[in-house]
């Protein structure tokens, strides 16, 4: 099945999605992959938001206004070198603390099941850039964020329980 069609089919069935892909194989490209596209697609959408603090807005009074090739060069470092490896540990340490709960999986299974989520929310952390951007800081935006991260934890628990379950 299409990738586009397991993250349509993961806001409605996580667990059901997880064990497809986990039914799959043990394919470390695939789970290298899921991450590296979420990390990229998260990286665009912080572009609206870079764009506005290189016009000027949303800066502290008196704050020099940052070159906008700067900003997309830190936040390209950040998102596709530095946040892979945090992601990768955080992977390492949710399947010990699965372990620690009874959890039979693999961290091969944690692993798989945060970047799935990573990448199964990116089109809500994409409008929650697209609101950061063109409307600004303010509640909306912060209702978009939270929606994102509600998701995001729902999918993610719902994904590494599947994970962790016994096969």
């Amino acid at each position: 099945m299409p990738v586009t069609s397991d993250i349509v089919r993961t806001w409605r069935a996580p667990r059901a999605v997880m064990r497809d892909i986990l039914d799959q194989g043990r394919r470390e490209d695939r789970a290298i992959a899921y991450l590296l596209i979420a990390c990229f697609l998260i990286f665009i959408a912080q572009w609206p938001r870079l764009s506005r603090m290189a016009a000027g807005f949303d800066l502290a009074p008196g704050a020099e206004v940052p070159a906008l090739d700067r900003l997309m060069a830190y936040e390209f470092l950040a998102w596709l070198m530095v946040w892979p490896l945090f992601l990768y540990f955080l992977a390492a340490v949710t399947h010990l603390v699965a372990r620690l709960f009874g959890g039979k999986g693999t961290m091969y299974g944690a692993r798989v099941a945060l970047f799935w989520t990573m990448l199964a929310t990116s089109p809500a952390i994409l409008l929650h850039g697209m609101m950061r951007g063109f409307v600004g800081p303010g509640i909306e935006t912060n209702i978009i964020g939270a929606f994102w991260l509600i998701a995001f934890a729902v999918i993610w628990v719902q994904s590494m329980r599947e994970a962790e379950s016994e096969r």
